[in-house]
């Protein structure tokens, strides 16, 4: 598994790719056990979650967006995880904007997610293709068999 995190933007993406969308703020750092369980995989994780956001820093809000912007578009696909602890509205943004497009999708909310039922029924309208799971391990699982699939 090759591993990048914000705001580091130099490297080759040459396998494929995840970014890991979902919450950072005041929740766990899940962003870490996926990481743990994918990394046996030939992955490159893209993750936003910085050990050491500077946050007196007024121009990090700024840069922190656009490094989110641009590794977006760059990964192969985008794993999503809604965790219990915060609502995670940029996330459900994401989630929205990217659910209009043809790329991998892996969605897992929280089983105690507060709009759980909001992100099921909206993302099922749009991309009836993608199952929702509840937990990490699950979500892993999607993304490591995709990877079996591409990789025929």
């Amino acid at each position: 598994m090759n591993y990048i995190e914000a705001p580091h933007t130099t490297y080759n993406l040459t396998g494929p790719s995840i970014f890991l969308a979902g919450g950072i703020t005041n929740c766990p750092d899940w962003q870490a056990t996926m990481a743990g369980i994918l990394s046996d995989t030939d992955l490159t994780l893209l993750n936003p979650r910085r050990k050491d956001f500077p946050i007196g820093d007024p121009g990090a809000a700024l840069n922190q967006i656009r490094w989110e912007h641009q590794q977006l578009r760059k990964a192969t696909a985008i794993l999503f995880w809604f965790p219990c602890e915060t609502v995670c509205p940029i996330v459900l943004y994401e989630l929205g904007a990217w659910s209009m497009t043809g790329k991998p999708l892996f969605v897992g909310v929280h089983p105690d997610y507060e709009r759980k039922q909001d992100v099921e029924i909206q993302t099922g309208l749009v991309r009836p293709d993608i199952v929702i799971v509840k937990s990490l391990n699950k979500l892993a699982g999607q993304v490591i068999a995709w990877m079996v699939k591409e990789a025929r």
